[in-house]
């Protein structure tokens, strides 16, 4: 069984045909089905169902599909590793984030890496939740992942910042004039919820923080992504809360930001399979000294876990 037999039997499965197959990897199809069939003798047994119009996989090919995509990940991570430890002049660095990391933070960072290094070639994949997160780099989709602490930690978990989550309100709101407010205060509004908000406890953060504070938030709106979350609050369609990060971005401070009381703070890690080297060092390096946030010691969320309570 080879590396190379496994790329090829995943990318026959990818475009579900072995002409199609053959010909993105550039050999010809009797080529490509001879080494197919070597890896099925290999492994004792067929791994694909060859029909009049494509292939499938059999029940053994499911088997082994996630294994040999974490043998050609790890395969291409660890040539990326051995270059990078020549230095951070070559090769390429692929750098996996949760998507407002990804938005509020990771466009100033990748500017002033690129300046230092201008022959890494960077690639970049964002996530909407940190479960997809922390799946892909157990995978090994990407060299780093940057967002917060992982539940269960990879293998090298490096902090980096901290997230500080606060409340967008328009201009003509009531507690414009203000910087502060408690949630409490909160209760007769409606909010603007992300579907890719975090659960604490068993319940989404807005509905667990709310519960704490004696109401049950009325929803207005569910969007996808917090960027358009920040956008409908801006207009007026209800509270929202969002990465403080990511607030000017999505709206160029068309907005009253507030900070909740007490604070909502989460601290936000770069985490990998591996200890980090050469280019990959040299990237966390950088993001510690980029990152926006503050970088003195600040009070965790009330009572409240790592995983809450900012959204992707």
């Amino acid at each position: 069984m080879s590396l190379r037999q496994m790329e090829y039997f995943l990318t026959v499965v990818e475009e579900a045909s072995f002409t199609r197959a053959a010909e993105l990897l550039h050999v010809s199809q009797p080529a490509l089905s001879h080494q197919v069939k070597a890896l099925e003798r290999s492994v004792g047994g067929a791994l694909l169902e060859r029909l009049p119009r494509g292939v499938r996989l059999t029940p053994m090919g499911r088997a082994f599909r996630p294994h040999a995509e974490l043998a050609v990940r790890s395969a291409a991570q660890a040539r990326r590793a051995a270059r990078a430890t020549a230095g951070a002049e070559g090769g390429e660095l692929h750098i996996a984030a949760v998507h407002s990391v990804a938005v509020g933070v990771l466009p100033d960072v990748f500017a002033r890496w690129r300046a230092a290094h201008p022959r890494v070639l960077l690639h970049l994949h964002e996530y909407a939740t940190s479960q997809a997160l922390e799946e892909q780099i157990e995978r090994g989709s990407a060299d780093l992942a940057v967002g917060p602490a992982p539940a269960d930690p990879p293998g090298t978990v490096v902090p980096v910042g901290q997230e500080e989550i606060v409340l967008v309100v328009p201009f003509d709101d009531r507690f414009a004039g203000r910087t502060t407010v408690t949630l409490a205060e909160l209760a007769d509004r409606s909010w603007v919820r992300c579907a890719m908000e975090p659960v604490v406890h068993g319940e989404r953060f807005l509905d667990w923080a709310c519960g704490r504070a004696g109401f049950t938030p009325r929803t207005a709106v569910f969007t996808e992504h917090t960027s358009t979350a920040v956008r409908m609050a801006a207009a007026g369609v209800g509270v929202c809360a969002a990465p403080a990060h990511l607030v000017g971005d999505a709206v160029g401070g068309g907005c009253v930001v507030l900070t909740p009381d007490p604070a909502w703070r989460r601290t936000l890690t770069v985490f990998s399979r591996l200890p980090p080297t050469g280019a990959a060092e040299r990237f966390v390096d950088l993001l510690r000294t980029a990152w926006p946030c503050p970088r003195a010691p600040l009070p965790a969320y009330e009572d409240c876990p790592e995983d809450g309570p900012a959204v992707a």
